[in-house]
């Protein structure tokens, strides 16, 4: 009889699913040592500024208690901002960061996790790590303590700096939680999206349209009710977070819906990381044909093959968000009292004229600002197609840079504007059969989302600029685009000063529908767009590649 000999490792010498964790660790910290500080600092500042930017603005207890009653009695702005559950100085701060904070904190979570996940594997860079003695769950591991410390940073930040501008220390670590214990759900959402997809591109596109999902949620549930909450509402994570109800007699249980919802998913993701191999994805490509059609025969062929997804995608979020705001656009008007307050904000952000327009010009405002991270996305496709090593071969026939990059920046600028009709479009159809006038208000509404394209292709053109000169920022214009969303959100109902305001580009187009609108500030959009788009590609032409 033959026998044959086993061989065993050592006891000690057996690699550990978690071996190197530390080392993973130290050096996601370290690759992120200015985007982790930026991010948690810029939470934990505006949240912190914004009590005395009330105090300012609601210095009694009688308005203060004004605008709580006068956002609550309409849909429309519940749908907006959410619920106002306190009337104190606390009680705002929270009704305006819950939710608009746990939506930045949901962003930094899944950018940082897909990005040591995912995009190491993407780029081969694991496969040479994991070379060494690296556990399976070890990048898994290093990913989410990454996250989950970036988390805690923006929870103690914005505890310690209310607490200290003199606001009850319970409610302000209740908000503190709320925020970073989104922050902590969605890290562990986007470790499941790192299963499931084979790019890091599509893993943060899954993730965001889980995040898009939950705030529409939470949106639909607080425009039809408020109080004990819509079932919608508490289907939402963003329910979660404004439910808490930080300096309103805090609900401490609800942070346990947080507990659970991130060790399932954390369940989840370590299981799927368990059962593949590095590289592979539950959801992988499906094998394409034989031969390549025709219309893959050029540059720009290959950018729409690349792209088209992402953009179908982000064109059926844009057509339900547009539904969902113009299905309440009609509650705009229905103020209870006509509060003046509440007038005062919604026009600040969407122009003097009658309530519901100012209102649909918020939505449209708020669809192009969303629009310009889809921008900015398609152009940065040009920056990973570069660095994953797929633009040389492309670039090593007959085809030149400009070219190349030209295919993928068509998409980026048309893409836009696609995207924001279907936002238009459903905006404007949801409004006119809600109030009988579909033929009267869809041409009005349409053309006001459109107004946002050159505002978006500024933008967008920035992230041309950056990529063809300084290729390894280009993780700043998230940053940029970041920053216009916020004082987009924020900036009106805190009266920032127009100086600042006029630092975004949305901040000089007219407010339409309803405003008067004169050529000059398309064009100076238009023509500064071009001149950043040209700067950019002279960059891509000459610097070197990688």
């Amino acid at each position: 009889m033959t026998t044959v000999a086993t061989f065993r490792l050592p006891r000690a010498t057996r690699p550990r699913h978690l071996a190197g964790t530390g080392a993973l660790l130290r050096l996601a910290l370290r690759r992120d040592r200015v985007l982790v500080p930026a991010w948690a600092l810029a939470l934990g500042a505006a949240v912190a500024a914004m009590g005395s930017s009330f105090e300012a603005l609601y210095d009694t207890a009688a308005k203060r208690a004004e605008l709580a009653g006068s956002m609550n009695a309409n849909g429309s702005m519940r749908a907006l901002y959410g619920p106002v559950f306190g009337d104190s100085i606390g009680g705002l701060i929270a009704w305006r960061m819950a939710g608009f904070g746990a939506v930045l904190a949901a962003v930094m979570s899944l950018l940082i996790v897909v990005r040591h996940t995912r995009e190491e594997e993407e780029t081969g860079r694991q496969e040479l790590l994991s070379a060494a003695v690296v556990g399976r769950r070890a990048p898994l591991t290093a990913a989410l303590l990454t996250a989950l410390l970036a988390n805690a940073g923006v929870t103690v930040l914005i505890a310690g700096g209310l607490t200290a501008s003199g606001q009850p220390a319970a409610g302000s670590f209740a908000l503190g939680l709320a925020i970073g214990g989104t922050g902590a759900l969605f890290a562990a959402l986007a470790t499941i999206a790192a299963q499931l997809t084979e790019s890091a591109r599509l893993a943060r596109g899954l993730t965001g349209a889980v995040l898009g999902l939950a705030f529409a949620l939470r949106a639909a549930g607080d425009a039809a009710t408020t109080g004990a909450g819509s079932p919608l509402t508490w289907a939402s994570p963003l329910g979660w977070s404004e439910n808490l109800r930080a300096y309103a007699g805090e609900r401490w249980w609800v942070l346990l819906l947080f507990a659970a919802g991130t060790a399932l998913a954390l369940a989840a993701g370590y299981v799927l990381t368990a059962r593949r191999d590095i590289g592979m994805s539950f959801l992988p490509a499906r094998p394409g044909p034989a031969a390549a059609p025709r219309s893959l025969n050029g540059p720009f062929g290959l950018a729409w093959r690349l792209q088209r997804g992402t953009l179908l995608g982000w064109s059926a979020g844009f057509l339900c968000a547009g539904g969902i705001f113009g299905g309440i656009a009609r509650g705009a008007a229905d103020l209870v009292g006509d509060n003046a307050q509440t007038r005062q904000i919604v026009e600040r952000m969407g122009g003097q004229q009658g309530l519901t327009d100012a209102f649909l010009a918020t939505m449209a405002g708020m669809l192009g600002m969303v629009a310009a991270l889809y921008a900015v996305g398609a152009v940065l496709r040009l920056r990973g197609e570069e660095t994953g090593g797929r633009a040389e071969p492309v670039l090593a026939g007959a085809v030149g840079r400009l070219r190349w990059a030209a295919g993928h920046l068509v998409i980026a600028y048309l893409g836009t504007a696609a995207v924001l009709a279907a936002g238009g479009l459903a905006l404007g159809t949801a409004y006119g059969v809600s109030v009988d006038d579909l033929g009267g208000r869809l041409g009005p509404v349409l053309v006001a989302t459109l107004a946002q394209v050159p505002a978006v292709w500024t933008l967008t053109s920035l992230a041309v600029l950056i990529l063809g000169l300084l290729p390894k920022a280009t993780g700043a214009v998230w940053a940029v685009v970041g920053g216009c969303l916020a004082l987009g959100w924020i900036g009106p109902s805190l009266k920032f000063p127009q100086w600042l305001m006029d630092l975004s580009p949305y901040s000089h187009l007219p407010k339409l529908p309803g405003a008067e609108a004169t050529a000059a500030p398309f064009v100076w959009l238009l023509a500064l767009s071009a001149v950043c788009a040209a700067a950019g590609l002279v960059g891509v032409r000459r610097r070197d590649l990688g």
